[in-house]
């Protein structure tokens, strides 16, 4: 004899809260899945900044250690050489008639003697170090261009990406384009993530004492 079971469903009251409790903790699930993904794009975006500061620092430092153009026709107490007018502010690409570019109009040029000893006796050239910033789609960034000996760069890198517009400087410990080069150059600027927002970051370098 076959016994017939009973084929009961859920009523619509209960279909009804079932729903609401399923809408209830999904809802609460989906903050804490958009929470952790801001969360991870934060952390993201912060150590992108920390690693341009990082590039940026490095290069920075090597380029004001170096920098500062010799006065040959010219000698001071000792036999010492005097420096000549080294370090430029918003300069164009071919400003004070030494080409580098091209590029946009540089927050901060710095130039350096160079010698070329391939041939007899060297020959001296000048090495000139561009800090642009760049528009790429909608946003700035900043580069440096490096020229040594050619008014073409031989290399351009990006620093940093986002650059806020308007908050970019440069400081010296004396007047930055006085004849004499200062010790010390900083450049400052503020560089913007829609998940951090601003966050300044400062490069700087002292100049080599020779």
């Amino acid at each position: 004899m076959l016994v017939k079971r009973a084929e009961r469903g859920f009523t619509l009251i209960e279909l009804l809260i079932t729903i609401s409790l399923m809408g209830v903790v999904g809802l609460a699930l989906s903050d804490l899945v958009i929470s952790a993904l801001k969360q991870m794009s934060a952390a993201s975006d912060r150590l992108d900044l920390s690693q341009d500061e990082q590039l940026g620092a490095v290069y920075f430092a090597r380029d004001v250690a170096a920098f500062g153009l010799r006065d040959y026709g010219a000698a001071i107490g000792g036999g010492s050489l005097p420096f000549k007018p080294s370090l430029q502010l918003d300069a164009a690409d071919d400003a004070g008639g030494t080409t580098c570019g091209p590029v946009p109009v540089s927050v901060l040029r710095l130039l350096s003697d160079d010698w070329d000893l391939s041939t007899a006796p060297p020959v001296r050239r000048t090495t000139v170090v561009a800090y642009y910033l760049k528009p790429v789609d909608g946003v700035l960034e900043l580069h440096r261009a490096r020229c040594a000996g050619s008014s073409t760069p031989s290399s351009d890198v990006r620093l940093s990406e986002s650059v806020k517009p308007g908050s970019v400087s440069v400081s010296c410990s004396t007047p930055c384009t006085a004849v004499v080069a200062p010790l010390s150059v900083t450049l400052r600027f503020l560089a913007t993530k829609p998940s951090i927002g601003d966050q300044e970051i400062v490069l700087s370098g002292l100049r080599r004492q020779s």
